[in-house]
């Protein structure tokens, strides 16, 4: 599945990690590598313009970059898939000449029952400066969700894709507003 809308591209493959897909989403935005993360990692500017993002607590703060965080996010498909929880392990390092945010869900005893709780394998957001225009940025991410619950597949997929392309557009336009 191959879905492209406003320079932002999905695909998807089967994942080694669970019985679902691997999403892939690459895209460009116009700003720097350092803002564009700033924006992604773990903090409350991320619940500013995340409009999947309900809640978000860090729960243990290891070091400047290096977290683990538990955030919420709202129903999706009008409500056919509920609102989640996921806990997990952050990790936000330079690579190259760009940043890595990377995420891991981890075991958290503390269980909401309002929420159905979701599972991260291991997925990231790599962000490297265009070589012919350093304000602008290709951001990649590697995600790969487990809803968890009673979700047809198709639905999953759908919600997935659009969940990534939205995630392009609501970042870009926090971007231009900071």
């Amino acid at each position: 599945m191959d879905q492209l809308m406003k320079d932002v591209t999905i695909w998807r493959k089967p994942s080694e990690e669970f019985n679902g897909y691997l999403f892939k989403a690459q895209g460009v935005i116009e700003d720097s590598v350092n803002s564009v993360i700033d924006h992604i990692r773990p903090g409350p500017c991320r619940l500013d313009w995340d409009s999947l993002m309900t809640s978000m607590d860090i729960l243990e703060h290891f070091e400047e970059n290096c977290c683990v965080m538990r955030y919420t996010t709202a129903g999706q498909l009008w409500n056919i898939i509920s609102p989640r929880e996921f806990v997990d392990f952050s990790y936000t390092v330079g690579y190259e000449e760009g940043l890595l945010s990377c995420g891991l869900s981890v075991d958290w005893n503390e269980k909401r029952p309002e929420f159905i709780r979701g599972y991260n394998h291991p997925c990231g957001w790599f962000c490297v400066p265009l070589k012919d225009s350093p304000h602008q940025s290709l951001l990649t991410g590697y995600i790969q969700t487990d809803l968890r619950g009673m979700i047809p597949q198709s639905a999953v997929d759908t919600a997935m894709a659009s969940t990534l392309i939205n995630f392009y557009g609501d970042l870009q336009k926090a971007l231009q507003k900071a």
